[in-house]
């Protein structure tokens, strides 16, 4: 969706991540993230509120997929441009108790375009709904696998509050064996509500 205008924006999702895309993040995220930071450096903004996933190097971690078969990378493409790119996990048990050890899709990766981020545009991004709709993909993927809709990730400080308030996710609380990075995950009637509320809004 335009931020703006508020107007739907037509939108493909491409699996697996492609050259196409990589090299978009190389072209344009790069250097518009790079842009960003000496913004933030110059303007004496802490590190700590930096955007956390600026060393990411989707190369890297599309490259060290490799063939591996549990996992799945995608990306949306709009106005000719990579926005966002996912690389799930489908090797991996649930943790919440009443469904301990069932299969789910997890999250690995997942990013936005640093022109649709408000923490690197002011608060005023290029395009809204896309973190939104790839996580709706993941419960998708979820589903088809026969999964139920789970889905789990572990979430940098930054998008806590993103995941437990927009997306619905139950916070597990911090991983001591990932970082401290606190965990958040989906059971399939958080699925469904999510599902149904994108349905609702037309995403």
């Amino acid at each position: 969706m335009d931020a703006v205008s508020g107007a739907g924006v037509p939108a493909e999702f491409w699996q697996p991540i492609t050259d196409k895309n990589l090299a978009d993040w190389e072209a344009h995220w790069r250097p518009a993230i790079q842009e960003q930071l000496v913004l933030l450096s110059d303007a004496g903004v802490e590190r700590h509120l930096w955007p956390q996933s600026r060393e990411w190097n989707w190369r890297k971690k599309h490259n060290a997929l490799g063939s591996s078969l549990s996992n799945e990378s995608a990306a949306v493409m709009a106005a000719g441009v990579t926005q966002g790119m996912m690389i799930v996990d489908l090797d991996f048990r649930a943790r919440i108790e009443e469904q301990a050890r069932q299969h789910m899709v997890y999250i690995d990766f997942l990013e936005v375009a640093p022109w649709n981020r408000r923490t690197l545009t002011g608060g005023a991004p290029r395009y809204v709904g896309i973190g939104t709709l790839m996580i709706g993909k993941a419960i998708q993927r979820s589903l088809e696998l026969g999964f139920k809709g789970r889905i789990g990730l572990h979430s940098l400080p930054q998008s806590n509050d993103y995941y437990a308030n927009q997306c619905g996710m139950r916070d597990l609380g911090s991983d001591a064996n990932y970082n401290k990075l606190r965990y958040f995950e989906m059971t399939p009637d958080m699925a469904e509500r999510f599902l149904m509320r994108g349905e609702r809004s037309g995403r």
